[in-house]
């Protein structure tokens, strides 16, 4: 057996936060929400899912946000990201502590803290 990928992650949220969690998921990071079987849909929540990535929310309760724990994302643009979510009343902690990376921390709506990098070439 050997593992091949992560099909997705699951981040929890509180219960009746799905609005805000469309508008962070898919407004900000440009996730594309996916309807939930019917069964799974009765426990609230939400699914976002583009090609390569898989971020499904579920309600958790009680609810307690991920502080430390987190997904790291890999994007293309990490400063436009960080400006969009700036602008969009998001804080946007600035981390340049791993060597040839470009990385910022996004708390989403409910304090789940979550990674998003870019390696960067140097010297080339």
């Amino acid at each position: 057996m050997i593992l091949q990928a992560i099909d997705h992650v699951q981040v929890a949220i509180p219960a009746g936060a799905e609005d805000a969690a469309r508008a962070f998921y898919s407004g900000l990071l440009g996730l594309p929400e996916k309807a939930k079987p019917p069964e799974l849909a009765k426990r609230g929540g939400c699914w976002f899912e583009s090609a390569g990535v898989k971020v499904h929310l579920g309600v958790e309760s009680p609810f307690t946000p991920a502080k430390k724990a987190h997904i790291a994302f890999r994007v293309d643009d990490v400063r436009a990201l960080a400006n969009r979510a700036r602008a969009g009343g998001f804080e946007v902690i600035d981390d340049d502590h791993l060597p040839g990376h470009d990385r910022i921390y996004i708390h989403d709506p409910f304090g789940n803290r979550l990674e998003f990098l870019r390696p960067i070439r140097v010297g080339g």
